[in-house]
């Protein structure tokens, strides 16, 4: 990510009293918007980039006959899926029928946290927006 929207504001205001002629500021003004415009299209491009090198590392992976290699994304998949699945179902509803067996027994919990990083991450959800809320808290 580049710095250089985060410094348009206050680079702009120095510019008001730095360059007194109207003309002049409103083309340093211009040129200090266009060299914004140029950062982001570069962080996107190396953004593209790199989800287009990845697709390919993706699509060698697939086709891989062993299956460490092309199974270790379905085992993760799998890993965070049962792990949700008893964080969210089979624990409060072992607890419930448990505790009213008359039994007690503490169930283990773990950080859920942690997983929801792994599984947004695996799921595409972490960081969707982050160019776009970036921009509008900077704006």
């Amino acid at each position: 990510m580049s710095v250089l929207p985060l410094l348009i504001e206050p680079l702009s205001r120095l510019l008001d009293k730095l360059i007194p002629d109207p003309d002049a500021r409103a083309r340093a003004q211009a040129e200090l918007l266009k060299s914004e415009r140029e950062a982001e299209l570069e962080t996107l491009r190396l953004a593209l980039s790199a989800d287009q090198s990845q697709m390919t590392i993706n699509a060698q992976e697939a086709t891989h006959t062993n299956l460490f290699v092309s199974g270790w994304r379905p085992f993760i998949g799998w890993v965070c899926g049962i792990a949700f699945c008893y964080h969210f179902v089979l624990q409060p509803l072992l607890a419930f029928i448990i505790s009213n067996s008359g039994h007690h027994v503490v169930l283990p919990v773990f950080d859920m946290e942690e997983l929801s990083t792994v599984l947004m991450g695996m799921l595409g959800l972490g960081g969707l927006r982050t160019i776009e809320k970036v921009r509008a808290s900077g704006k």
